[in-house]
């Protein structure tokens, strides 16, 4: 793979298009409250700048090209997925955009909740502790992590729409002095060597062009001692890239996840040890014996369901409840009381949820493959 060229940052373009497409809807309650609030251009304009990466460009056509294109303009892949997806994610799966292991008796916000308090306890985060979150999303975890540990955290995103929800939410539940947000492009970060004692990424850095780029930026903001911990997406040893029922499900998953370039687990563990880090854990978390599968409430097993308030959320995720939003956003962009592109946007999320589903039942892919890595005192 050639060098990755970084892209330059323009956070005054970036901000003057959020108030274009967004307006005040980062200030909505969330969900199809919020979608159906976008301006009608920009939003245009969003949906052109991503889908130009995948239409007409499938598992038969896909070339190293058309990946290196994805990679060059990963920033601005990443940033316009999240303004069309954002509200979608809340609507459909919550505040903490992520997947997660289940146990017997468990619903579906636990699971969620202990997947994050997982992470901060194999890290050892403490109370005081300055932490960065990679890839905030909407502050779900981190907020989650701050209570659970105390913790004082920044988190870092390149989308400021989801930089206005997180700070909102982090405000509304009392948590604004020990939560922050900041816009940044994780490849290049301004903040100065050695200035966090722990950093943690969840489902985050598979946006990164080159997974030994994200983690040498890391390891640089680490502070000797520091430790890094992510639940990172990547195919499985399984994973044959000559076979076209694979590459379809690779490529389902990144088109729909805002993906440019996703990797196999030994690329990963490799980036991990050139980025100077120290491993102390490495696992496919899904590869424990649960008794649940961590796909299931997009498989739609409703036998797997632990609490029956669970109900309205795991319909919205299964096949039938993506249907709906289909036919309903479809017939409200005709209508024109939701912007053209929502539709698009939401079939491009079932794909990516059926071909998750199937590369986790195929154990061609793991959305929650645990490293821990320490920078050396020296």
């Amino acid at each position: 793979m050639a060098p990755i060229a970084l892209e330059n940052e323009d956070l005054a373009r970036d901000a003057a298009f959020n108030k274009a497409m967004h307006g005040k809807s980062a200030g909505e309650r969330g969900g199809m409250a919020s979608m159906f609030k976008k301006d009608s251009a920009a939003q245009k304009a969003a949906v052109d700048e991503y889908f130009k990466h995948w239409d007409n460009k499938g598992a038969a056509e896909e070339t190293e090209a058309t990946r290196e294109a994805r990679r060059a303009e990963y920033a601005t892949l990443t940033r316009h997925y999240y303004n069309l997806a954002t509200d979608l994610y809340e609507y459909g799966w919550g505040q903490s955009f992520h997947f997660c292991r289940f146990h017997y008796g468990e619903p579906f916000r636990q699971a969620i909740a202990r997947h994050e308090h997982y992470l901060a306890h194999v890290m050892g985060i403490k109370e005081g502790m300055r932490v960065l979150d990679v890839g905030c999303g909407v502050g779900g975890p981190a907020r989650e992590i701050v209570k659970f540990t105390g913790c004082n955290t920044i988190g870092l995103n390149n989308n400021d729409y989801q930089i206005e929800r997180a700070t909102r939410y982090a405000e509304k539940e009392g948590l604004a002095h020990k939560l922050s947000f900041t816009k940044g492009d994780f490849m290049q970060m301004k903040f100065p060597e050695s200035s966090f004692d722990a950093v943690y990424a969840i489902e985050a850095t598979v946006h990164a062009p080159s997974l030994e780029g994200i983690y040498s930026q890391i390891f640089r903001v680490l502070k000797p001692g520091g430790v890094f911990g992510v639940y990172e997406w990547l195919m499985t040893d399984a994973y044959d890239n000559s076979n076209p029922q694979h590459r379809e499900i690779r490529l389902g998953i990144e088109q729909g996840d805002g993906i440019s370039n996703m990797e196999k687990i030994d690329v990963a563990l490799k980036a991990m040890q050139a980025a100077g880090f120290e491993l102390e854990i490495n696992e496919d978390l899904a590869d424990r014996p649960d008794p649940f599968p961590w796909y299931w409430p997009l498989a739609g097993d409703f036998k797997y369901m632990q609490s029956i308030w669970d109900t309205p959320s795991i319909l919205r995720m299964t096949k039938f409840g993506r249907g709906a939003v289909h036919r309903f956003v479809g017939a409200l962009e005709m209508v024109g009381l939701a912007p053209k592109g929502t539709q698009k946007t939401a079939d491009s999320l079932a794909l990516s949820a059926d071909c998750l589903v199937a590369g986790g039942k195929e154990k061609l892919f793991t959305p929650m493959y645990l490293m821990v890595g320490r920078k050396p005192m020296a």
